[in-house]
């Protein structure tokens, strides 16, 4: 069921600006399990729990990564949690410190040169979660939910992707059902497969199916294989790929582009051709010229506005 501009006075001012400036309609297509507001406590209380046998864990993990490269052990990045609340997120840091620099915030790709060599082993066992239990201990994460995705990135996919911002309903979680089930995104359809996923959670979550996922991400540390683990705790998932919440053409009837977020950020207007110019409008131009030139890019924009 869907949330209406009349409910919208229940979230706060975070979700009312992303919706201000995706240009989205309705707020939630799902209706959230009352399951996720039940487990908060239990989630900080399990949180500070596993942080007893962690916090040493982190410990020589961000030792590991000071001796290998250059920069801080743990990384922090701002992400959009509950009602489009922003956080920073810690991770251990398993890319090089200038990942960004030069082409901005991107989807990791298969076999990234970003990547350092212990980040690889440190992503394929998902060790380098382990500092988002804090996350969860501040109360701005859940071990199980959909994962945390950067404004940046959130303000493009709202507009692509019809009920992108119902992800928003639950609070984020280092762990997930479209975590298990699929691998990181590399363009707009994995986006669509992900958040079916997301989106049945929300709806269906309850703690039988949390202690399964919570098993089974545990199993997966060990290094057992991801599919094993899956079929050992029942929570195997064929997503259709193109999805139930996926069409197959933007509202103007124009294709869905596959690009990344950046490259959708980097698109240029169509600029009409100029009438011939008078003095004045050649001061004009000249003006807007120097305008643009100081003007901050879309991608800083979006990332303040949010």
């Amino acid at each position: 069921m869907a949330v209406t501009s009349s409910s919208r006075t229940r979230h706060d001012d975070h979700l009312a600006r992303l919706l201000q400036v995706t240009k989205v309609q309705e707020v939630y297509q799902v209706t959230p399990s009352p399951y996720l507001r039940r487990k908060r406590w239990a989630d900080r209380v399990l949180a500070a729990i596993l942080l007893v046998p962690g916090l040493p864990i982190i410990g020589l993990l961000v030792l590991l990564v000071r001796l290998t490269s250059r920069g801080p052990g743990i990384y922090r990045q701002i992400r959009l949690g509950l009602h489009g609340r922003h956080f920073k997120m810690y991770k251990i840091r398993t890319m090089r410190t200038d990942a960004e620099s030069g082409v901005g915030a991107v989807w990791t790709r298969r076999r990234d040169p970003r990547i350092t060599r212990v980040g690889r082993v440190l992503r394929k066992l998902h060790l380098d979660e382990f500092p988002q239990l804090f996350n969860v201990l501040r109360g701005e994460m859940s071990l199980v939910g959909p994962r945390p995705e950067r404004p940046e990135f959130v303000c493009v996919l709202a507009k692509q992707i019809p009920g992108y911002v119902s992800r928003l309903a639950a609070l984020p979680g280092i762990t997930g059902l479209a975590q298990i089930n699929l691998p990181p995104d590399t363009d707009l359809d994995s986006v669509h497969r992900k958040l079916n996923l997301d989106l049945e959670y929300i709806e269906h979550a309850r703690a039988s199916q949390d202690l399964r996922m919570l098993l089974c991400t545990a199993v997966r540390l060990t290094g057992i294989p991801g599919e094993l683990a899956m079929r050992l705790f029942r929570l195997r998932r064929h997503v259709d790929r193109l999805g139930a919440h996926r069409p197959s053409r933007n509202g103007d009837g124009s294709a869905i582009s596959l690009a990344t977020p950046v490259s959708i950020l980097a698109e240029k207007p169509n600029v009409e051709k100029p009438q011939a110019e008078t003095p004045d409008a050649e001061t004009a131009r000249e003006g807007n010229g120097r305008h643009a030139a100081e003007s901050e890019s879309a991608e800083q924009v979006v990332s303040r506005t949010v």
